[in-house]
């Protein structure tokens, strides 16, 4: 009689986990296949309906006032000018706001990293160029 007991239980929980698991994953799958449709219709907009995520390129060259790069072709040194003026006047201790230098520090980021394979890809055409140059330390 007991073994029938715990058969039972063994095989509705079961039933209950397998139920939670089906809708759990049909549950993701209808997110990510939301999720695929907003990429589709704005690519370069946010990821997660607009509060975080990731930001736009477009959103960065704005917020620090440069010209969309095209195929890695923006001046460096003005983006560090303009994020170094930027970050220092939204200090939080000079009486700024800290949200608009996370703002300022995202929108950097989101250059760097569209402009950093490019960047990479002629460094390493300059070393093919200039030729292998090992670096020789002499033990003292």
């Amino acid at each position: 009689m007991a073994h029938r007991i715990i058969t039972q239980i063994v095989l509705t929980g079961s039933r209950v986990l397998g139920r939670a698991f089906t809708e759990a994953y049909k549950q993701a799958q209808a997110s990510s296949n939301y999720a695929r449709a907003q990429a589709k219709i704005n690519p370069n907009g946010t990821t997660r309906g607009g509060s975080g995520g990731s930001m736009s390129l477009d959103e960065a060259c704005k917020i620090l006032n440069v010209k969309t790069p095209q195929g890695a072709q923006t001046n460096v040194e003005e983006v560090m000018d303009r994020f170094k003026k930027l970050f220092d006047a939204n200090d939080p201790q000079k009486g700024g706001s800290f949200y608009l230098q996370s703002k300022v520090l995202r929108a950097r980021e989101r250059i760097e990293a569209e402009i950093r394979p490019a960047m990479e890809k002629a460094a390493m055409e300059a070393e093919i160029k200039e030729g292998f140059k090992p670096k020789i330390y002499k033990d003292r």
